[in-house]
């Protein structure tokens, strides 16, 4: 372990402490910041030294306005307050080797957030660490809870966003390559699935931060694992995600287009994936301006989607988020492209009144999109406040793409003259 101690370590009184682990837990930095002050005596200088953040955006920070959400920073803050990493979600620091090993150590033979749902028994722990030792080959029991944990991190994406995730899945993935050499017959195919659903969610989670050339690199690389491993379904649903991709920039035409291959390239798939590509076709013409094929697309796409939450067990389990209030919002979406803002804005506000409080992404996505239908409607009041109640978590979860419309909706409000516009630009610049 190396012998620096950087000068802003919170000291081991502090680490203890539940309101610290609380603050840790929710990565609320600014939290974090006024009670290594209180307690540890840190001071707020010391604190932007270590971890590179301006002296005035540590005090905002501690006073609550705004958030620190990206991996990188995270994990720098982690090492510059010798935070250890499964107290914040990451995987152990290259500091912490030679330290006593912690519960939530004992429980992660991979590289997780600190899920306790997920904690192997003794025995599947014992075999976990074995087969990634290299000391056995991987089983039926072992592929079972790497499949459990990457449905737990597909869940928690839906609260805290991607990028406190990226890099635990990328380290996840390359755990699961690792197992494919020493596999054979139907345990390599399944390696091999595992792989592509891996590369999949990673795919899902650079797009969802704007990098559209990592998030196609990917979905390449999961769609042909999917094809090598015969998954039907996968292979269908990069394609439709890449569908999503052409929409995010503007691309309807291409987005129909990928969307309709993703129909007859793969065929045996799910319906809940068939209804998944018509949806995703429904999106293109709506960006396109054509209505009745949107329209068309949509009630089909709703149709095998009813159909396919009767036997919930034919379908793959990246397909958990569908359902009835979920085509409420796509309505919602299409009324926006088509410019039909009072509809779509009644629409999107139903939607998201149903949404799970644990959707926090979605709900902010959804929201930042209300808030520019209200606007572009006339309806400034309804709009300022709509954005301003998602604003926060449009900056720790939701960029780019809920705060490029939280900012479309402030241009809109200051080119209609509408007073609310500057407390809007004020409240997005303190949370930037």
């Amino acid at each position: 372990m190396s012998s620096y101690l950087s000068p802003a370590a919170l000291p081991p009184h502090v680490l203890d402490r539940s309101d610290v682990r609380r603050a840790l837990e929710r990565h609320d930095f600014g939290a974090v910041f006024k009670l290594a002050r209180k307690w540890g005596g840190v001071s707020f200088s010391k604190i932007a030294d270590a971890c590179g953040i301006k002296p005035e955006r540590v005090g905002k920070l501690a006073r609550g306005e705004g958030s620190i959400a990206t991996y990188e920073k995270i994990t720098q803050i982690a090492d510059a307050l010798r935070i250890p990493g499964h107290l914040v979600g990451l995987s152990p620091r290259p500091w912490e080797s030679g330290q006593p090993r912690t519960a939530a150590d004992e429980t992660a033979p991979i590289a997780s957030l600190e899920l306790p749902s997920l904690a192997p028994d003794h025995d599947l722990l014992d075999r976990l660490t074995k087969t990634l030792r290299g000391a056995s080959r991987a089983d039926s029991a072992t592929l079972d809870w790497l499949d459990r944990l990457l449905a737990e991190h597909r869940k928690a994406e839906d609260d805290i966003g991607s990028r406190p995730l990226v890099g635990i899945m990328r380290q996840q993935l390359a755990t699961v390559v690792g197992l494919h050499g020493a596999a054979s017959g139907d345990v390599a195919t399944r390696v091999v699935r595992l792989a592509s659903e891996h590369a999949q969610f990673l795919a899902w989670m650079a797009q969802d931060q704007g990098n559209l050339s990592a998030a196609l690199a990917w979905y390449d690389r999961s769609h042909d694992w999917a094809l090598e491993a015969a998954d039907a379904d996968m292979a269908a649903t990069t394609l439709s995600m890449r569908a999503h991709t052409a929409w995010s920039t503007g691309d309807g035409r291409r987005c129909a287009r990928l969307a309709q291959a993703a129909r007859w390239a793969a065929p045996g798939t799910s319906r809940g994936v068939q209804g998944m590509a018509a949806q995703m076709e429904a999106r293109g013409y709506a960006l396109s301006g054509e209505a009745d094929a949107a329209h068309r697309l949509l009630d089909e796409a709703q149709r095998l989607i009813a159909r396919a939450t009767e036997q919930p067990e034919d379908e793959p389990p990246w397909m958990y988020f569908y359902g009835e209030n979920w085509f409420t919002l796509q309505r919602g979406m299409t009324a926006m492209h088509l410019q039909r803002w009072d509809a779509a804005a009644d629409l999107l506000h139903t939607g998201i009144d149903a949404l799970p409080a644990s959707y926090r992404r979605d709900r902010t996505w959804y929201g930042a999109c209300l808030a520019h239908a209200l606007a572009a409607a006339g309806h400034a009041d309804a709009a300022a406040h709509t954005a301003l109640g998602c604003s926060a978590d449009a900056s720790a979860v939701g960029r780019p793409h809920a705060w490029n419309e939280l900012h479309t909706t402030a241009a809109l409000l200051l080119r209609r003259g509408a007073g609310q516009a500057r407390g809007l630009i004020d409240a997005l610049a303190d949370c930037g």
